[in-house]
């Protein structure tokens, strides 16, 4: 097999007591030129011979590291320890790449993110900012993890799904579909967050909870249970949703359209804006039942 780069014996450095060489094309493929310098590799099987892959920029790859098909490491990234990242993926910016981590398909890794430990990002998703992926953890689909948050565990993210913030997903969780969780919203156990449901601020949803449809659960709150949170709609005369949850003062809080307050407050709203109108009479019956089904936290 033709060698599409070589070590530059001239250009070396030392970095955490590995020697590093910087690569050279020995032939154009890609948008590689040949003669074109590229990043630095501790040896030739971090990189390999075939395919469009390539490292460029001041990017690091050592150790037992992998980078093949047609990825892409650049910037100022490192990828490490046993580390693959192939396919078409994308590690760039000051992102880290290590231990047993794995990173490919059409995914991205970029900013000061790190995937680590045995955790996959793949398909189409991407991490960044200064988020974190690690242990088991999975981030695939069209899924989102960036600003400061964490995802590890055994945790998944896929489908639509976003996790922002400083929000943290972990040990079983699921949070998929279109669903948000952001803020410094931990969701973790084995709950799920699906749909187009959003879970923010200081909200908790743990144990065997399961937030879907079109829920908002946020502020305080703590779902970990069925029996903490109620969704029902279509409803009122936007045919929206209402949201009505728990929070750790045993509060309800009740979120409809542009509305968010105590479950006191929604009643005392519902009279002054709907009086004894048929939305108003709906709303009105649906107080006692939210009152019934949320169970003390």
């Amino acid at each position: 097999m033709t060698k599409k780069f070589e070590l530059v014996a001239e250009l070396t450095k030392e970095f955490f007591g590995k020697k590093l060489f910087r690569i050279r094309a020995l032939v154009s493929f890609g948008d590689v030129d040949e003669g074109e310098l590229g990043g630095w590799v501790e040896k030739e099987e971090c990189l390999d011979q075939s395919g469009d892959a390539w490292v460029s920029g001041d990017a690091r790859v050592y150790g037992n590291a992998r980078v093949y098909g047609d990825a892409q490491v650049y910037g100022d990234a490192w990828v490490s320890g046993d580390a693959r990242v192939s396919g078409n993926a994308r590690v760039s910016g000051d992102a880290r790449v290590y231990g047993n981590a794995r990173v490919y398909g059409d995914a991205q890794v970029y900013g000061d993110a790190w995937v680590y430990g045995n955790a996959r990002v793949y398909g189409d998703a991407q991490v960044y900012g200064d988020a974190w992926v690690s242990g088991d953890a999975r981030v695939y689909g069209n899924a989102r993890v960036y600003g400061d948050a964490r995802v590890y565990g055994d945790a998944r993210v896929y489908g639509d799904a976003r996790v922002y913030g400083d929000a943290w997903v972990s040990g079983d969780a699921r949070v998929y579909g279109d669903a948000r969780v952001y803020g410094n919203a931990r969701v973790y156990g084995d709950a799920w967050v699906s749909g187009d449901a959003w879970v923010s601020g200081d909200a908790r949803v743990y144990g065997d909870a399961r937030v879907y449809g079109d829920a908002w659960v946020s502020g305080d709150a703590r779902v970990y249970g069925d029996a903490h949170w109620i969704t029902v709609g279509p409803i009122g005369s936007e045919d929206g949703f209402l949201t009505a949850f728990r929070q750790k003062d045993n509060s309800i809080i009740v979120r409809r359209g542009c509305f968010s307050g105590t479950i006191d407050e929604f009643e005392r709203a519902v009279t002054e804006r709907h009086g004894d109108n048929e939305h108003g009479k709906i709303y009105l019956a649906l107080i006692p039942v939210i009152k019934l089904r949320l169970a003390e936290v």
